[in-house]
């Protein structure tokens, strides 16, 4: 297995496999191959959510899990794998209010087919609910043995401080780990105050949107057509100043190292300070690839610097 980063307790893989795609545009028998293939690379870490993909056309939430859960099941391996999901968005457990933790927590071990979940997050914040009962039912969960650690990822600076301070003073259990969007092209969602508060706290960063929706594959060049649900917004990104400049620069860096864009693009963010692993998804073995190199992929000093200045 490639070098593992710290979260917590936690050995992980320095690539997080993204289930957002699992029961939408990758049916079960696909999801297993693309799994497959990632734990068979030395993989373990996989990211899903309670409402992973509630918003596709026929499904209900959950369908992630429930194949993350079968798969695991079928292959035996559940303590070989990391499994992080989030509570918060499915449609019939929305909100971070106390009881509904406790019910979608026990509907995701129940999809997931396991006694506990490795680090659980609340996916975004939900400000009509004071911090310390969403960390007080958290620690409930924890000390009950249904999660190992726990984390956090869509909240406003003040809030997730609010969240730390309580944790520290209560002693109740802490986050360990943040998930913000940030990529080349959406630094400031995550550089400055979450990521300062990060450092202070000691929290890994497992960004998401890592490949910015596909557009930092390098798939999508002006005048290209590009047959993917998620093409529109990656397209916004063409049209912008800095797109095409990172874009420029991750062409030079994957030329020198001869790896893929998608490739240089991960292990960009993987550098940064408090990342422990990007995640990113695949819906084909082929789109897998690329972000299976990231492990083995570390760029110069000159080149992050390259890809840093682009994308100032």
């Amino acid at each position: 297995m490639a070098d593992t980063k710290k979260i917590g307790d936690l050995d992980v893989h320095p690539l997080s496999l993204g289930g957002n795609v699992f029961g939408w545009t990758a049916d079960r028998d696909g999801s297993f191959e693309i799994l497959d293939a990632y734990a068979a690379a030395g993989g373990n870490f996989v990211d899903t959510a309670d409402s992973y993909m509630a918003s596709a056309p026929g499904n209900a939430g959950g369908e992630s899990e429930t194949i993350i859960g079968d798969w695991m099941a079928e292959r035996r391996n559940r303590d070989d794998v990391v499994v992080a999901t989030k509570v918060g968005r499915h449609p019939d457990r929305r909100g971070l209010a106390p009881a509904n933790i406790r019910a979608a927590a026990d509907d995701s071990l129940r999809r997931l087919r396991t006694d506990r979940i490795d680090l659980y997050y609340t996916h975004f914040d939900d400000p009509s609910v004071p911090v310390e009962e969403i960390m007080g039912t958290l620690d409930e969960l924890v000390r009950a043995g249904k999660i190992r650690h726990i984390a956090v990822s869509n909240i406003e600076p003040d809030r997730l401080q609010a969240s730390l301070e309580f944790s520290e003073r209560e002693g109740t259990a802490r986050y360990v780990a943040i998930q913000p969007h940030y990529n080349l092209v959406s630094r400031d969602t995550y550089e400055g105050p979450r990521r300062d508060l990060a450092e202070r706290y000691g929290l890994a960063c497992v960004p998401y949107y890592g490949l910015a929706s596909g557009f930092l594959t390098g798939k999508y060049r002006p005048g290209t057509e590009v047959d993917s649900p998620r093409a529109g917004r990656a397209g916004e990104y063409l049209r912008t100043e800095r797109g095409r400049r990172v874009l420029a620069a991750l062409d030079l860096v994957a030329e020198e190292q001869g790896a893929p864009v998608a490739t240089v693009a991960l292990a960009w963010l993987a550098a940064q300070p408090t990342v422990a692993a990007p995640i990113a998804s695949a819906r084909t073995l082929e789109q897998l690839q690329p972000l299976l190199q990231v492990a083995r992929t570390a760029l110069t000093g000159e080149q992050l610097k390259a890809l840093t200045d682009a994308s100032a």
